[in-house]
Order: structure tokens, then sequence, then C-alpha cells
């Protein structure tokens, strides 16, 4: 049936690339335990409570360079704030990362005190 061995690898690699598109339509099939994670859906940086604390953090990074621009801060002055809005990022997708990336609301709370604080410094 095969004459050469180039034949039976061409048909072993159609197999098994058929037998992954085959296994993604079941992993999107709902299960019991809930849904199943695919690599489309497995990190939502678009949930609701992290959307508003990253818009709030690149409002703040946009008041930062407006403040520097009218001459208001200084670049050092500057680059603090951006250093201190750079760690609550940070923060923001370390606790995503432990909760199934979302926040949860105490998280929010968390994060948004921390932005009123630099937010307090900007434009003093």
């Amino acid at each position: 049936m095969f004459t050469s061995p180039t034949r039976f690898l061409s048909l072993a690699a159609m197999v098994v690339a058929f037998a992954g598109v085959g296994g993604y339509a079941l992993a999107d099939t709902p299960s019991p335990a809930g849904p199943v994670l695919t690599p489309e859906t497995k990190w939502q940086a678009q949930h609701p409570r992290r959307t508003q604390v990253n818009s709030r953090l690149n409002n703040q990074s946009k008041r930062i360079h407006a403040e520097v621009k009218d001459g208001q801060i200084n670049k050092k002055q500057a680059a603090a704030l951006h250093t201190e809005d750079h760690q609550i990022r940070t923060e923001e997708r370390d606790m995503a990362s432990q909760n199934n990336t979302h926040i949860t609301t105490q998280e929010q709370k968390t994060l948004n005190q921390q932005e009123n604080a630099v937010s307090g410094q900007i434009g003093k």
C-alpha cells in the first residue's frame, strides 16, 4: 500500500493534523464542569472591571503627559508618577492571573484607591 516512506509520513502527518482540528472542536463543547477554556478565550483582558482599572491608568498617563507639556511638572516628577502607575498595572495583571483572568470587586476597589493616591499627586 505504501510504496515509499515519504508517502507513509505524509499520510501520518495528515492524520495528526485532522486529529488536532477535531480536538479543538470538541474542546469548545460545554462540559458538566463548565465551559472549557480554548486558546481564544484563555486570557480575557477586556473584562469590565479590568477595563475600568486600565482605562483609569491610561487616562492618568495622558494627564501626566499633559502636565509635563504644560510645564506644571518636570520630567523627574513625571517619571515617578509613571513608575507608580506601572506598579499598579503590574499588580492588576498579577491579580488577574490568580483569578481566572478576572479581578474581584475588592481587588478593583483596592486598585482604584491606589490610583486615587496617584491621581491626587497629578496637578498639584
